[in-house]
């Protein structure tokens, strides 16, 4: 399952189970409508894990992605929070080198949530 939330400033990408065969292009739809955002707004990405990876096709459309709508997103967004199974910081690591905003992964979305809540735009 596959769902993009807006509450507030806060967009929330859902990428959990139970998984479907419409789940890549729907992921990789999100991601055009996350770099189209023109608010600013903090970023949750919610990764259940198990699922199937991205095909070779999604991979390199997910980098073009990062690639088209790098600069927007660092001007828009004001933070990132991923949540997935064994995350860690190495993976924290190399999402830092594609996005110079706050971020964090991590395996706890309560954790996510207030580091988030630190970010945002209301006090």
């Amino acid at each position: 399952m596959v769902d993009l939330e807006l509450a507030g400033s806060l967009l929330t990408l859902r990428f959990l189970p139970p998984y479907a065969g419409t789940d890549e292009r729907d992921y990789l739809d999100a991601l055009v409508r996350v770099g189209r955002h023109a608010e600013p707004f903090e970023f949750l990405i919610l990764f259940g894990g198990g699922g199937r990876k991205l095909s070779m096709a999604g991979e390199r459309e997910q980098a073009l992605w990062f690639k088209a709508t790098r600069k927007h997103v660092s001007t828009h967004c004001r933070a990132i929070a991923i949540v997935r199974p064994g995350a860690n910081e190495k993976m924290q690591e190399t999402f830092r080198k594609l996005w110079p905003m706050p971020l964090v992964a991590l395996e706890d979305e309560a954790m996510a949530r207030s580091f988030l809540a630190r970010h945002s735009g209301t006090p």
